[in-house]
């Protein structure tokens, strides 16, 4: 057998295990975002890499290494992905080189691997794929002598892989709250896995034969700031990463730009693609443009997990809710809402994404809460449209919504419930601070632009440039009947509530105060009073 040849056999075997494991790997995703496509993403670039060994003309070991080293770049998904054709760089670099693959080139090849992964994340995180690749490294390191095989070498590397990916709940407080390990090292560890039964000449481990068990933390994920993954090539002559980097780091998160002078691969979370697609046009040749909906991707992920719980019967009812911002989002599921849809002031949800959803629901009959007054029409609209019964409960505020969850009992049926859960809107009073766009007289009440605006009731009852003093404002009035319980849910800006806070326990000392990070955009603040 040639060199190339086992070369592929091995990259085979590395695919072979990634592929089997490919959707338990998707199902751990929730960081960078929980998105559930790392194992998608990790098994679609070793393929790339596989297909073009499979075709190469490659004839000796510095032309091979070049030729992996290419396709994982050109073929790299996703933030998983585009880390991982690093890791290949860095280990096709020093095997390359080498005179002998023994223990120690491995080890060498292992140290290349670590080092090109973290160069290539400009603000590195532990807890992920990063951690696992240093570790097998320093394995590899303390292990490897000029005597030890390789076959004794990998099974130990393996078992220290798991190890590190077992610890990455410690070291990561997204994977720790949802109960879960990081997703790309565990597709990392299935490639290495793969790789030292190749080296063995033993079949590739089973599969686990159930999935672990997520629970409703690992499964229901706040969305990603930015909508967009986007991922392309550019090629071109004399281009500069580092300039290419600067540029686009403002423009979104989970940035990656790995290569060379004459090729880029290009990651990034944004909500502007054409902007981001337009600057690397600039310096080069577009090539492998892929966009991706990570909003639609976190929710198609939430329902597909949804369903593979066992035993789950579904409910007599379904809550489907247009909410905005991403802790809002997280209470209502918290509350029982079966799909949260993305929507609100100046984000309203089609009529055909409603339909769609009232489809979906397990349930036979759904409960539509538009909590908007301009989702209400469009509401109406879906469920007169759906294939099965749908009721909207008129909520016309996050706030009014959050009450009628409290209300809401999935084992009762939609009249039932839509009783219950309007005499609980009816029962709260709700407040929102915003911002003032344009100078007003609103209700008697003078306000500039800029300034803030105090609203209860939907009217008007402060303005000004203190915040402080005009969610005061807006708590007084919500509180000029007997209330028990008053709730504050910030918005995307995180509004000091110190003061604010002090000055109601001092004013109200038998009030109960529920403080939410609510996300909403537009709305420093969002009030309610029971």
């Amino acid at each position: 057998m040639t060199e190339v040849d086992r070369v592929r056999e091995l990259a085979h075997a590395a695919l072979a295990s990634l592929e089997q494991n490919r959707q338990r790997i998707d199902d751990l995703n929730v960081y960078p975002v929980p998105d559930g496509d790392t194992g998608t993403n990790l098994t679609l670039t070793a393929r790339s890499v596989v297909e073009d060994l499979d075709k190469t003309t490659a004839s000796d070991r510095p032309e091979l290494a070049h030729a992996v080293t290419r396709a994982a770049l050109m073929g790299a998904r996703g933030n998983s992905g585009v880390i991982f054709s690093q890791i290949v760089r860095g280990a096709a670099e020093v095997l390359g080189a080498a005179d002998r693959i023994d223990s120690t080139t491995f080890a060498e090849a292992l140290r290349g691997a670590s080092d090109a992964a973290y160069r290539a994340v400009r603000r590195p995180v532990e807890g992920t794929m990063l951690s696992v690749i240093r570790e097998l490294a320093e394995e590899a390191e303390e292990r490897a002598t000029t005597d030890l095989l390789l076959t004794e070498l990998l099974p130990a590397v393996v078992a220290r892989g798991e190890d590190a990916l077992a610890r990455t709940p410690d070291q990561l407080a997204v994977l720790r709250e949802a109960g879960v390990v990081d997703a790309g090292g565990a597709g990392l560890l299935e490639i290495v896995r793969g790789l030292a039964a190749g080296v063995a000449g033993e079949p590739i481990p089973e599969a686990p034969e159930h999935r672990e068990e997520l629970g409703f933390d690992a499964i229901h994920q706040e969305l990603s700031r930015y909508r967009y993954c986007t991922v392309f090539v550019v090629e071109g002559e004399g281009l500069d990463r580092e300039s290419l980097e600067a540029e686009l780091e403002p423009l979104g998160d989970s940035l990656l730009v790995v290569g060379d002078d004459t090729a880029l691969k290009i990651h990034v979370h944004t909500d502007d693609p054409g902007r981001i697609l337009s600057m690397g046009g600039a310096i080069g040749v577009l090539d492998g443009v892929e966009i991706a909906n990570m909003h639609r991707q976190t929710e198609e992920r939430a329902e597909r997990l949804l369903e593979a719980v066992p035993d789950a019967e579904p409910n007599a009812s379904d809550v489907i809710a247009v909410v905005a911002g991403k802790g809002n989002r997280r209470l209502f599921q918290s509350l029982g809402a079966a799909k949260v849809i993305e929507g609100g002031q100046t984000m309203n949800p089609s009529t055909s994404e409603l339909v769609e959803a009232i489809d979906a629901a397990r349930a036979p009959e759904v409960l539509l809460l538009p909590n908007n007054d301009n989702v209400i029409l469009t509401a109406e609209q879906a469920a007169g449209l759906a294939n099965k019964p749908a009721l909207v409960i008129p909520s016309r505020s996050i706030q009014a919504g959050l009450a009628a969850m409290v209300a809401y009992d999935g084992s009762r049926a939609t009249e039932e419930n839509a009783e219950e859960m309007r005499e609980a809107i009816d029962a709260v009073a709700t407040g929102e601070v915003t911002i003032a766009s344009r100078d007003a007289q609103l209700n008697g009440v003078a306000v500039r632009e800029g300034n803030y605006l105090g609203l209860a009731e939907g009217k008007a009852v402060a303005g000004g440039e203190s915040f402080e003093e005009v969610a005061s404002a807006v708590i007084e009035r919500l509180l000029d009947e007997p209330r028990g319980l008053l709730t504050l849910l910030t918005g995307d800006g995180d509004p000091p509530l110190g003061d604010l806070i002090k000055g109601v326990e001092a004013r109200h000392p038998e009030l109960e105060l529920d403080v939410q990070a609510g996300g909403q955009p537009h709305y420093p603040l969002l009030l309610s009073a029971e």
